[in-house]
């Protein structure tokens, strides 16, 4: 397996760009061995080049460590560093034995300094240890559907038996952006944590990239530079993912403007007009502009929410409507009364 991963990742990192079928001439190039376009919402690969080739995944391996940690919940907890945490290989908090810190200090430390000791040290206080941890990592990435993904240890030091694809770091993505103490953190861009520790997001695109909400950089002599990002823009969420790119900053931003480009953006709501009618037979105007990027075809789903106001007059407060887009929720308009026929 061992030398099967390190072939693959040579491969990688030579192999010539492979577009989707279909697709726009006008995609952009990338330098990028492995890489993925998703439409967060609805799965679709708008750009794939070798999506499902296994590989060398270094700290993108972290995504799955703090997912969990935020499912588990309790981010509050304070959690005594273990001497299994300590004097951890490559990048570092420098945790000391006995010291004690939150778990959300923990999951700040494994998202945005990457440390490896910090990433160990969560799934030991998760999981009771590492290797029950490293067990449930892979149980979520079965029930999950990941079928070229495998975890060996929470923090992506390199490992045989430490791999995944491209579309299945998009689809755990995708998933894990669910949550929104995992959404929150990775868009962190500074914290301070335990009193005297600043740290900044090594996720150059959170500056650079209009949208972006993370998520997770990576990197071994071995595996290359890895980088798993997500933009929102008008309600849409898009991710992307290379592997072994020794230009992945650009290049996210050329798939994320360019996979952006693709979706028409349309007026949903415009304050002042009619948007649906009420139960009864009054009407409802929006309150608020909102404008989505949409497929062509593509219509979200409007779901009003009344007020707890019971004045039916003219420009009174009738609540929200809620816009859902694919199943999901990705906005919510407030709404007043209109004159009624």
């Amino acid at each position: 397996m061992k030398r099967l991963i390190s072939v693959l990742a040579a491969i990688c990192f030579a192999a010539m760009l492979l577009c989707v079928p279909g697709a726009a001439a006008s995609e952009p190039s990338v330098s990028a061995g492995c890489a993925v376009l998703m439409d967060a919402d609805t799965g679709e690969l708008l750009y794939a080049r070798h999506a499902d080739r296994p590989g060398l995944i270094a700290s993108t391996t972290k995504i799955m460590t703090a997912w969990l940690a935020c499912e588990d919940g309790a981010l509050d907890r304070a959690v005594t560093i273990p001497a299994e945490a300590v004097g951890v290989e490559g990048t570092s908090l420098y945790l000391k034995e006995g010291e004690t810190l939150t778990r959300e200090e923990l999951l700040y430390g494994t998202m945005i300094q990457s440390g490896n000791d910090v990433a160990l040290a969560l799934a030991i206080d998760v999981g009771g240890s590492e290797a029950a941890f490293v067990e449930r990592m892979n149980e979520t990435a079965r029930s999950l559907g990941l079928q070229n993904t495998h975890y060996a240890n929470p923090h992506g030091l390199d490992s045989e038996d430490n791999y995944s694809s491209a579309r299945d770091l998009a689809l755990l993505t995708a998933k894990a952006l669910e949550n929104e103490a995992f959404r929150r953190i990775c868009a962190t861009k500074s914290v301070k944590v335990s009193g005297e520790r600043v740290l900044t997001n090594h996720n150059k695109l959170l500056w650079r990239c209009p949208g972006c909400i993370g998520v997770k950089t990576g990197y071994t002599r071995a595996a290359g530079r890895l980088l798993v990002s997500a933009a929102e823009r008008e309600g849409r969420t898009l991710i992307c993912v290379t592997i072994h790119d020794p230009d992945d900053w650009q290049d996210h931003i050329a798939l994320l403007d360019w996979g952006f480009s693709r979706y028409e953006a349309r007026a949903v709501a415009v304050k002042g007009e009619p948007l649906l009618t009420a139960p009864g037979g009054s009407p409802l105007i929006a309150d608020a502009d909102l404008t989505l990027r949409l497929a062509p075809g593509e219509a979200p789903r409007l779901v009003y929410c009344p007020g707890l106001s019971s004045d039916l007059l003219s420009g009174a407060a009738a609540g929200t409507v809620k816009v859902y887009l694919n199943g999901k929720p990705v906005a919510e308009i407030p709404v007043v009364w209109g004159e009624s026929s």
